[in-house]
């Protein structure tokens, strides 16, 4: 079983700080022997994932990226044998976009061939791996691109979130069609930086929560009795996250979402539900 994590910072310089308050709620692992682990975050106009060992002691703090980023993708699963680490590790990207998905699509090799022959010849050369998760983010790049917004700095969160949605609903179509009897599990997350948006399909649950701001950090030695005039006091206070996770170990102050919604997130951090009927 696979982890997905992500999160979207109003303050790009404490996203470090932000996964910080994050010990000892959220996990990493959903299996010891999960082999395949990356992270994908924002360097101003460079999009840089990083890969993780299978061997390395993975902690939050090792997601944190050494230069600002106002979104982070992180997710972690084993790969079967014979699947190249280098093509299949997520998240995948597409100039500014970074995709991940947790979950599985049962009979994939029946969709696979229909489904990377409906993409354009271009996203069709970008799918290098084996995994149903790299198809899944060719549909939704492809919806983009039939919009012509794929890379619109302006594209609004909504639009994004029923792109997200459009996409998992035509593959979980083309899974009925096809005869597939078990409902696929399509916990997509995606983001360009400037948005998040997050849809949960399937059985398997997926979580969210909105971190506020706090004149308290230990990563950054901040405390109640720090002056006022300390400029990282009144950042620290005016800071807000959106965090998206699959995996918890302590689910106080996360909300669950409900099947067939989209979790939708822009610059302003203000998070918004899409319901799908």
């Amino acid at each position: 079983m696979s982890v997905i994590l992500a999160a979207f910072t109003s303050d790009p310089n404490l996203l470090g700080c932000e996964l910080h308050r994050l010990a000892g709620q959220v996990l990493l692992r959903a299996e010891h022997r999960a082999n395949a682990m990356g992270v994908g975050t924002y360097a101003q106009d460079e999009v840089l994932l990083r890969r993780f060992a299978s061997d390395e002691a993975l902690e939050l703090a090792s997601l944190a990226p050494p230069h600002e980023s106002d979104a982070l993708l992180f997710h972690g699963g084993r790969l079967p044998v014979g699947l190249s680490l280098e093509d299949n590790t997520q998240p995948f990207r597409a100039r500014r976009w970074l995709f991940g998905h947790q979950g599985s699509v049962t009979g994939l090799e029946s969709l696979r061939a229909p489904l990377l022959e409906s993409l354009p010849e271009h996203l069709r050369r970008q799918v290098r791996g084996g995994t149903d998760s790299e198809v899944l983010f060719g549909v939704f790049l492809r919806h983009l691109r039939d919009l012509g917004r794929t890379d619109d700095p302006r594209l609004e969160p909504r639009v994004a979130g029923h792109v997200l949605s459009d996409a998992a609903r035509e593959v979980m179509k083309a899974a009925f069609d096809s005869g597939v009897t078990r409902t696929p599990t399509l916990n997509l997350v995606a983001t360009n930086g400037s948005l998040l948006v997050a849809c949960r399909f399937g059985e398997q649950p997926l979580f969210y929560t909105r971190l506020e701001g706090s004149a308290e950090c230990e990563r950054c030695g901040v405390t109640p009795g720090t002056p006022e005039s300390q400029p990282a006091v009144g950042a620290h206070r005016r800071r807000r996250t959106v965090v998206v996770a699959s995996h918890l170990k302590r689910p106080a102050g996360w909300v669950e979402l409900t099947q067939g919604t989209t979790l939708v997130v822009g610059p302003d951090l203000q998070v918004h539900h899409l319901h799908e009927a």
